[in-house]
């Protein structure tokens, strides 16, 4: 039976994906599993690797049939696959993992092959064990495997539409009960098509789509590379069928089998109007059709993407430099409405992008796709972009400012990889950065010019550099540029080292050299090796030609990319005249290295940047890394000086007190950015040992004049870091310290209110909702009362509450709520749909203060009728955040691990970063051994080896926080 007969005679709604799976916005994962490998800089890895293809045989053509069940949840399929051999070989090989291989066929006789699971090979030979001579050969290769209970590779999803309450579950089962419950039940077919190693300059080809009938040819022979999505599941890319995945440019004619009037069809390009086709869509018998598709531009396999589905869509266009291209955006019908913000966003950052880079959007359309069930939060697919549903549905009587800003955030950098990233690829894994640190920086330009109103070029602050150079002043750090052998180590680049610090040191490196000279040697970048691949070198050899002898553009830049870490300048100051010092900045100050593991002895060629109450500075500045200090004159009638300009450098300052005095009697006089810069660098210099905790505490006292989003942020954070320290260890200070919050967050408290006016802007709402978070957390009684209030008004009447406050509202709401109203709520957020606002009541539901409700949520949590697979290591985290959670987490994680590594394996990037998730406020010694013993019980840790390290770093940092700073946190807050 066809595939499409198959899903006509279930009458099922199937969509099919062939998709890379997307990035985590928010997920953090550490380092390369290897410290040696962590300490120098990569070269392409030894073609011969033992996890790497042979470059002697090219595929041509692969040809696939799949016969999915959704109701046994399992799977066969085969494929043809058209080989071009270039030398005389012994076998040829691909990669094929969790699959069961039934036949393999050569040029139509059976062939020998053998499996080898631990570098997932397919090894086909002849049967006579002769060799493949020159020219080319065909493959046949029948295959089963499972596709239930996961979310990677080919899987199943479901969504169904809304019932006559507007409220359904989201389930992937569709038993009886569940039939019954709802109009229409939608299951969904999923294949996500990852792919594991590439080869700078090798010839091999790799293309997988679910469908009737693929057509592959691929006349170029430049190599293109991998991107990020990869780190989800790079080893689970070869689930669907046998096959070389070392992918290389390609051009697609794709021929799905469709039923009739009931699906649509997407791919990355639009549908066939050229004239060596008979029509756009061809009947393949008397209920089903053929539909054909363009040849797509050359591009990476991994950029391939199909989906069959009854989706609806809205539309926009945008101005290609005078051809109008049609921007699409498609949900599940019940999502439509939500749909409207996306294309708008996506209109003005593409129109913008198109502008900034002088270079034509290459694609004759642009989707954008809305998927129930996607592991991670969206994907670069080119013309056909993926998302999460919290990433791409947005309408403002539902959702709240912070869910706006994360779809016009999400969609920018996903815009952005038009250009960076499938355009232009990197080379090899360790060049990642060029493509995510780029696509991670320029998202904020896109997004400022969409919504100009955001501020969203000082919220780089708190939405990248911060989290990177808290992560990076620690010994598990890694370098930007390094050596990546593994297909664990693929999956652990993707991280905050790649995306964060790429993005921070492309904003320095722009201050440094100009916004102008940025932009034309951007430009020239993408241009001179668009449709192909790039190193570190190329990129900034392109803004060298631009800047001239002015500077060295490569060694400034390769003391951040090599290198792990960051400097701290320390300043001695004699009158006018200030003496710098540099070193690497670690967290811990009793921590050690070897500066000889590094080319530059851990030594940064610093931009330095100032603004004085006259004005900032103009002239580049260079702290060298082989310069012992640097002396830089304060202009004589400045009455201070800030260094490091709106935090624009990576790297931090510290002054004698006397400075920090100055700045402090300043503080309102400095820009946003410069305000967030002293609160949040004052405090993680403290907590290096490197200035007293009463620098940081004493700028607190500004606060009573704040009513900036971003400093509040920045404030939010380190207050609440110190109030877990000192209830963790039941200090007797804690509540004078909650006063104090309070009293200091009042007059913004009151400037806000829990009233909203429609004429809000965007970042008073944003401010809004962080100080009322602060204040309730610091027991504020009137927010407490409030959002109590709010809680038992709503519970009871279902009414609506404020898209802004609802997140608040169930948090606090729910604490002190007893075991009938947690009941209700659970129902409430199981007919809930909408994918936010399921995430909001689940925080909720993990905040009440019953530990028997809590420990009944963790094994609700397994269930996927209650909790998507995409979501269960978020609904962990959220009931580890509960002070009475984290121990029961903890607990139920060590007694579960093996039922955690067979759901997701370990090369799942949510499942290696879940042990810091819920162990990063442990203060004992006695977590430290627990946390030993538990790794000792299970060595193998795949993608999360260096998140283990980082684990126990974080809480040896807790431990060594509350034996040196407690104390002197406690005095200053009994004296004040």
């Amino acid at each position: 039976m066809s595939l499409s007969g198959w899903l006509l005679q279930h009458k099922l709604l199937t969509f099919l994906i062939v998709a890379t799976t997307a990035l985590g916005i928010s997920t953090t994962i550490l380092g390369v599993d290897n410290t040696n490998l962590r300490r120098s800089t990569t070269k392409s890895p030894n073609t011969m690797s033992k996890y790497r293809l042979p470059r002697n045989v090219i595929p041509l053509v692969y040809d696939l049939y799949l016969y999915p069940n959704l109701t046994t949840g399992l799977f066969t399929g085969k494929v043809n696959v058209d080989v071009k051999i270039l030398s005389e070989t012994d076998s040829i090989n691909l990669h094929s993992n969790s699959l069961t291989i039934d036949e393999v066929k050569i040029d139509s006789v059976i062939g020998g092959y053998t499996l080898n699971p631990t570098y997932e090979l397919l090894t086909i030979t002849k049967p006579d064990s002769s060799l493949f001579n020159v020219g080319n050969t065909r493959l046949q290769i029948d295959f089963r495997g499972d596709m239930k209970n996961r979310i990677v590779g080919l899987y199943t999803s479901s969504y169904k539409s809304a019932n006559e309450d507007n409220r359904s579950m989201s389930l992937c089962n569709n038993d009886e009960k569940t039939r019954k419950k709802s109009n229409k039940t939608v299951a969904c077919l999923v294949s996500c098509c990852l792919f594991l190693l590439i080869v700078c300059g090798c010839l091999i080809t790799a293309l997988v789509f679910v469908g009737k009938h693929i057509l592959y040819n691929s006349p170029n022979v430049t190599t293109k590379s991998v991107d990020r999505n990869v780190f989800s599941e790079p080893q689970r890319s070869y689930k669907r069928l046998p096959r070389d995945t070392e992918p290389l440019l390609y051009n697609l004619t794709l021929l799905p089998d469709l039923p009739k009037g009931l699906y649509k069809g997407l791919v990355n390009i639009t549908i066939s109007v050229s004239s060596h086709r008979k029509d756009k869509t061809e009947d393949y018998d008397d209920t089903h059709q053929l539909i054909s598709f363009e040849e797509t531009v050359s591009m990476s396999t991994y950029l391939s993407c199909f989906i069959v589905s009854d989706f609806a869509h809205t539309e926009n266009s945008f101005d290609n430099k005078g051809q109008i291209i049609p921007l699409k955006v498609y949900a599940s019908p019940d999502n439509l409405n939500k749909t409207t913000y996306a294309g708008e966003v996506g209109k003005k950052v593409i129109e913008y992008y198109i502008d900034y880079f002088n270079i034509k959007y290459p694609l004759p359309k642009l989707d954008m796709v809305a998927i129930p069930d996607f592991v991670s939060g969206a994907m670069e697919h080119w013309g056909l972009v993926t998302y999460r549903e919290t990433a791409l549905l947005y309408t403002g009587t539902t959702h709240s400012s912070a869910n706006k800003q994360r779809v016009a955030t999400v969609v920018a950098h996903e815009l952005a990889h038009s250009w960076f990233g499938n355009l232009v690829t990197m080379d090899w894994w360790n060049d990642l950065w060029l493509n995510e640190g780029f696509a991670s920086y320029i998202e904020y330009k896109g997004t400022n010019a969409a919504e100009p109103t955001w501020g969203m070029l000082d919220q780089f602050l708190t939405g990248d550099l911060h989290s990177v150079l808290n992560l990076d002043a620690t010994l598990s750090s890694h370098p930007i540029v390094q050596t990546v052998l593994t297909p664990d180590q693929i999956t652990e680049i993707f991280d905050t080292i790649s995306y964060n610090k790429g993005a921070s040191i492309l904003r320095m490196l722009e201050s440094t050299v100009g916004e102008k000279n940025f932009q034309e040697g951007v430009k020239n970048y993408l241009d001179k090796y668009a449709y192909s691949n790039a190193v570190t070198k190329d990129f900034l050899t392109e803004i060298q030609s631009v800047v001239g002898n002015k500077l060295d553009v490569a060694q400034m830049m390769e003391t951040f990319t090599v290198q792990m870490g960051y400097p701290i300048l320390t300043a001695t100051v004699s009158g006018n005249e200030y003496t710098f010092t540099q070193k690497r900045f670690l967290k811990d100050p009793n921590a050690t290295f070897d500066e000889s593991e590094s080319t530059y002895k851990y030594k940064w060629t610093v931009p330095i940047t100032y603004v004085t109450d006259l004005g900032k500075s103009q002239d580049l500045i260079l702290f060298k890394y082989n310069d012992d200090k640097l002396k830089i004159k304060k202009p004589e009638e400045a009455k201070w000086i800030k260094f490091n300009h709106d935090q624009v450098g990576y790297y931090r300052v510290n002054y004698p007190s006397q400075q920090w005095d100055e700045l402090n009697s300043n503080y309102h006089s400095l820009s946003v950015a410069d305000r967030t810069h002293i609160l949040e660098e004052s405090f993680s210099v403290a907590e290096a040992g490197q200035l007293s905790y009463e620098i940081p505490l004493g700028l607190t006292k500004n606060l009573d004049k704040e009513m900036d989003y971003v400093p509040w942020s920045v404030a939010s954070t380190k207050l609440l870091s110190i109030l877990r320290y000192l209830t963790g260890s039941n200090s007797a200070q804690e509540e004078k310290f909650k006063d104090y919050v309070g009293k200091i967050c009042t007059p913004a408290y009151k400037n806000f209110t829990w009233s909203e006016n429609e004429n809000d802007s965007h970042l008073r709402r944003l401010a809004r909702i962080e100080v009322l978070n602060l204040a309730c957390a610091a027991d504020h009684e009137n927010c407490l009362t409030e959002a109590q209030n709010q809680f038992n008004n709503w519970i009871s009447t279902k009414g609506q509450l404020s898209q802004d406050l609802r997140g608040l509202v169930y948090n606090y709401g729910m604490k002190k709520a007893n075991e009938s109203v947690w009941n209700e709520l659970l129902e409430i957020y199981k007919q809930e749909s909408d994918a936010n606002e399921k995430l909001k009541l689940m925080r909720g539901l993990a905040s009440t203060e019953n530990v028997t409700i809590l420990t009944g949520l963790i094994d609700l949590a397994k269930d996927e009728n209650v909790v998507r697979g995409q979501d269960y290591f978020t609904v962990l985290q959220y009931i580890s955040i509960n002070p009475l959670g984290t121990e029961l987490v903890w607990q139920w994680v060590r007694n579960n691990w093996e039922y955690l590594v067979n759901r997701f394996t370990l090369n799942d990037r949510y499942l290696g970063s879940l042990i810091p998730a819920i162990t990063g406020r442990f203060a004992t010694e006695e977590k430290i051994t627990e946390m030993k013993t538990f790794f000792e019980k299970y060595p193998e840790a795949g993608a999360g080896k260096a998140s283990r390290a980082k684990a126990l770093e974080t809480v040896q940092n807790n431990i060594r926080w509350l034996s040196t700073y407690k104390e002197t946190v406690e005095n200053w807050i009994s004296s004040t």
